[in-house]
């Protein structure tokens, strides 16, 4: 495919990411049983759309890929200003983050990512500011293993104690 149109294709998934980002968002207002029926399948579209037709685009066109952004803090908020929903427990927080983690470092993005799946596969309402303060929380308290600065979620990394 020319250069043009994969650019063209490009601008067409970004703008869908951008729509899947906003159903997201309306179907958190959604209560608990709707939520599930829907969360599953659009966790898929989200999955085949960046880890499938992203991905494939870029391989043929590595020079359309976004820059990588400079290092930053993605999220400030900590464990303690956390509100759970009633029907959450903060053990259904870590189980979500523990079944994301492996015996081997990976991106906090990405644990943070495969838990808010885990998540939304359950229905728990539960946004990656959570999680990702969770993360720290649990890092702090010596029952998982971090390195770098865990708030810069894409460039630090986690793993199971």
């Amino acid at each position: 495919m020319d250069r043009d149109r994969a650019a063209e294709i490009q601008k067409h998934l970004l703008e869908a990411s951008d729509a899947l980002d906003r159903v997201t968002e309306a179907m958190f207002k959604l209560d608990k049983d709707e939520r599930k029926t829907f969360a599953e399948m659009l966790f898929q579209i989200h999955d085949a759309l960046h880890f499938g037709l992203l991905r494939a685009l870029y391989r043929e066109h590595p020079e359309l890929r976004p820059p990588d952004e400079p290092p930053h803090i993605s999220s400030t908020l900590r464990w303690k200003d956390v509100s759970l929903p009633d029907s959450i427990s903060e053990a259904d927080i870590d189980a979500a983050i523990f079944a994301a983690l492996g015996p081997r470092l990976q991106k906090t993005a990405t644990v943070i990512t495969k838990a808010f799946h885990h998540c939304q596969a359950h229905a728990m309402a539960i946004s990656y500011e959570m999680l990702g303060a969770r993360i720290v929380a649990l890092a702090k308290a010596g029952r998982i293993e971090g390195a770098g600065d865990l708030r810069m979620w894409r460039h630090s990394e986690v793993k199971l104690r």
